[in-house]
């Protein structure tokens, strides 16, 4: 089928774009094709398709919470045409045979390329490196590790790990917390922790981790991305390494870019997320780090808990919230709307560095001629409330219930088919 997308406001100007055979055949003004499927998307704004480097689609194992299916239209309806699967399922990750049963799953669905992330270490145990060449040379390709969830703690074996994966230019994601300093965390040690009784997760447990592994990185000469930054400390951490030429590259989920400790003041465990809430100055410094350019990409995160996982205690709750179907918005809000980044900033750090980031050449490609037909369609002056059970995620562990958030995905393009029109699953 060929798509005639008309009047779309691509870097700034009103432009035309034909999509044919997967691909942008063309793109110009005044264009009409014969036979076309024809979208007026006057007023929207054209994106390449969102990337996402770090998604849990919980398939294998907690089906109950996430499918694959269900993760993917997520994504679709996100805006999303490429999302990274992390490894902590069950079974983990952590053979070429998991990795290909999940990015199968993904092709399946159909809503959203697939990319697993191996695990680092067999089970996620941190004792041993997993089958990473294995992996890297099965049918999903894998070029993303990562114990996420788990930090990989012991320096020699995260010095290995960074030296295996350059064969194949693979990256490791480490998940910056050290153990010893975080046992029975529940929440950012500080004023708050404090006042609420809650025990503290201090800031020097990720920034510690993160300046041992840019020099593990540095010393290897390898590559090292920082998952989920979320503090001020960090953000100068990656500052200094990237100054030094250092292959080190680093995100921030959308929830550090706008949400503080002060909302577990509530007790409610939709804020109980790992790593935890920070402080406002936190949050300050990741926008400001987002802009610059220190921190490469967004990355949701997205989490997705069963009820009984989430509706319980504080202290019993799991870790973690929805993020993918608000991701887009959260930027649009905290980044866009405050003047700190422009449309064009957000496609660089939702498409094109974590495409790159993750090795994928299909993916996060500026639509021009001749480039893939991924993309989607924003409407940038929407506003629309977060509803939990009206999402497809299979969960509703979503921090934004009931909140009015800008910006809304009108239209979804994989290899120009679409996955989404006017804001609903094809």
């Amino acid at each position: 089928m060929t798509w005639l997308i008309k009047n779309a406001l691509l870097d700034g100007a009103a432009t035309d774009l034909r999509l044919a055979d997967g691909v942008v055949a063309e793109v110009g003004n005044g264009l009409e094709v014969l036979g076309a499927s024809v979208l007026d998307a006057d007023g929207l704004v054209a994106l390449p398709g969102l990337v996402d480097l770090h998604t849990h689609l919980r398939e294998p194992g907690r089906e109950d919470a996430e499918t694959v299916e269900t993760g993917t239209a997520a994504a679709a309806l996100g805006g999303y045409t490429a999302v990274h699967a992390m490894a902590n399922t069950d079974p983990v990750a952590d053979v070429a045979g998991v990795v290909e049963q999940v990015w199968r799953l993904g092709r399946d669905a159909g809503h959203c390329d697939v990319h697993p992330v191996g695990a680092v270490t067999v089970g996620l145990n941190g004792t041993a490196l997993a089958e990473l060449g294995a992996m890297a040379d099965s049918a999903a390709r894998v070029r993303v590790f990562s114990d996420d969830g788990r930090c990989v703690s012991d320096a020699g074996l995260m010095r290995r790990a960074l030296e295996y994966v350059k064969a194949f230019d693979g990256v490791v994601a480490q998940h910056a917390q050290e153990p010893a300093l975080t046992q029975g965390a529940q929440m950012h040690e500080g004023v708050v922790s404090a006042r609420l009784g809650l025990a503290g997760w201090p800031a020097a447990a990720e920034e510690s981790v993160i300046a041992r592994d840019c020099l593990l990185a540095a010393h290897t000469d390898s590559r090292l991305h920082v998952c989920h930054v979320s503090t001020a400390g960090s953000v100068e951490l990656i500052r200094w390494a990237k100054s030094k030429g250092w292959r080190v590259t680093a995100e921030v989920t959308p929830h550090h870019l706008l949400l503080t400790d002060e909302m577990a003041t509530t007790y409610d465990p939709l804020f109980k997320v790992n790593p935890p809430l920070r402080t406002a100055a936190d949050v300050e410094a990741l926008r400001a780090g987002l802009a610059d350019g220190t921190i490469d990409a967004v990355a949701t995160d997205h989490a997705p808990h069963a009820l009984e996982d989430k509706e319980t205690e504080w202290g019993c709750a799991a870790f973690g919230m929805l993020g993918l179907e608000t991701a887009l918005s959260v930027v649009v809000e905290t980044m866009v709307e405050t003047g700190l980044l422009d449309w064009a900033g957000v496609a660089d750090r939702m498409s094109y560095r974590p495409a790159r980031i993750g090795g994928l050449a299909e993916q996060g490609v500026p639509l021009a001629a001749g480039a893939p037909a991924n993309l989607t369609l924003v409407d940038p002056a929407a506003r629309w409330t977060v509803e939990p059970h009206a999402l497809a995620s299979r969960s509703s562990n979503t921090p934004y219930a009931g909140r009015t958030l800008p910006a809304t995905v009108v239209a979804t393009f994989l290899r120009g088919r679409p996955t989404v029109l006017d804001g609903k699953l094809t």
